[in-house]
């Protein structure tokens, strides 16, 4: 929101480099340096050299703390009295209320309703009592209004979790630490993007310190307002988004993270299904903007899980997620931040079918069912392949008709099995329709 900056109140010195180095030693007394992970099976998979930037290891299990502590910490004495106030979708509420226990500063944090309630338990945690949580609206921008609203009420100091300097300088300290673990320019670092201040912090520190350094960022489909706003030549506000990529889901992007990436041309590639080609050159990084379906960034964090065993909530894995459509140099070193860890156990479920849904293996049909005694064994014995599987069905019957609607929902043994699967309902006396992913029914189910 444009009079979020407004009402913050900047002081700190442009965007640079030189702030970003400040604003880590500012933060060094409380933020500890997150490890850069070599990954064997990434590297496999792409042929590069893919390390996890693992900011999901932070005490508030995101890298939020780093932008709020550095803002924070940097209050006059009155404005400390006054107290702070802040939006967030989660993790940026993590790290105000850790830097307010820290310092002893009293705040007010406001959270969209479906703000997991792993989150805001661990917000209060933290908080240590100096912190008042207030849930409002579906979406970060309801809350962002409502925080803004506080703080021109009360004269509290606003927070902003991405639109302000020194948010996103100390977001940027990332940057820093990578190229000194590392040892070298990396030849590409993907970043996931919210409202930004992320991705400008650590795109402002590369392009000064590692120029060859080839930026990705990544946001979810169902809220890329950084392409819309690249696209438009301005930030613009979606009419819509989709929530479940909780810690990325923005709206409207920040006057000040637009105003760093726009500054980088590049490209932006709005198609899911085309390669990102991440280019180096001597003296110019490249920076390309793309997004990735929910399917395939629950794929990413349930692979993260079960292989390197690494929670990441789903903004978490949009990085990895992102590698599935990248085509780097083989044997270049790609950096994929790992931005945090704070998921809620109860959404696993979801998570499941969204990743089942995205890779072809779960598919839902209406069938008519003819009203007789073997009616669904012959559906299972001459429909259903081998080795397929019934997640899912729903049946009531009716006496007074002949048929009977069941919802069917099938698990395939492999992707390519959908075919054939097709192939033997049409040749069946059964009605059947396929619910498509996107409608209203497909939806209700998922």
């Amino acid at each position: 929101m444009s009079n979020t900056r407004e009402l913050a109140d900047v002081k700190a010195a442009p965007l640079d480099a030189r702030e970003i180095d400040a604003a880590a030693k500012r933060i060094s007394g409380v933020i500890d340096a997150t490890p850069l992970q070599f990954c064997p099976r990434l590297s496999a998979a792409t042929g590069a050299r893919v390390f996890l930037k693992r900011e999901d290891l932070q005490i508030v299990r995101s890298f939020k703390i780093r932008g709020a502590y550095n803002l924070i910490v940097q209050l006059s004495d009155a404005e400390r009295a006054a107290g702070v106030v802040c939006a967030s979708a989660g993790n940026h509420a993590q790290g105000v209320a850790y830097a307010c226990s820290s310092m002893g500063i009293r705040g007010r944090i406001y959270v969209p309703a479906n703000t997991p309630k792993q989150k805001r338990d661990r917000i209060l945690t933290h908080g240590a009592g100096l912190v008042e949580l207030i849930a409002t609206g579906q979406t970060y921008d309801a809350a962002a209004e409502a925080a803004v609203a506080d703080a021109r009420r009360t004269g509290a100091t606003m927070v902003p979790p991405f639109d302000d300097p020194r948010t996103a300088a100390g977001q940027g300290t990332i940057a820093a630490e990578i190229l000194d673990q590392l040892g070298e320019e990396p030849g590409t670092v993907i970043v996931p993007v919210g409202g930004g201040g992320l991705i400008a912090g650590i795109a402002t520190y590369l392009q000064e310190r590692s120029p060859r350094t080839a930026i990705v960022g990544v946001e979810p489909s169902g809220a890329a307002s950084m392409t819309a706003a690249l696209v438009a030549g301005a930030p613009v506000t979606l009419p819509e988004i989709d929530p479940f990529v909780d810690g990325t889901a923005v709206r409207r992007i920040g006057d000040l993270p637009f105003t760093v990436m726009s500054s980088l041309g590049g490209e932006v590639v709005t198609h899911s299904s085309l390669p990102l080609v991440a280019r180096q050159g001597p003296g110019s990084g490249h920076f390309t903007m793309t997004h990735s379906d929910e399917g395939a960034v629950c794929t990413a964090l349930l692979g993260l899980y079960q292989n390197e065993g690494i929670i990441a909530e789903p903004s978490g894995a949009l990085a990895v997620a992102a590698l599935d459509n990248l085509v780097v140099e083989p044997g270049s070193t790609v950096v994929c931040l790992i931005s945090g860890g704070n998921n809620d156990v109860s959404r696993y479920g979801e998570i499941l079918e969204r990743s089942l849904v995205h890779l072809g293996l779960k598919h839902y049909f209406l069938v008519d069912f003819p009203q007789e005694p073997g009616a669904l064994r012959r559906f299972l014995d001459e429909v259903l392949g081998p080795d397929d599987d019934i997640t899912l069905f729903e049946y009531v019957k009716r006496n007074n008709r002949e048929t009977g609607a069941a919802l069917v929902g099938v698990e395939l043994g492999s992707a390519d099995g959908i075919t054939s699967l097709l192939e033997r309902m049409a040749s069946s006396p059964m009605k059947v329709e396929q619910l498509e992913p996107g409608s209203p029914a497909y939806r209700y189910l998922t």
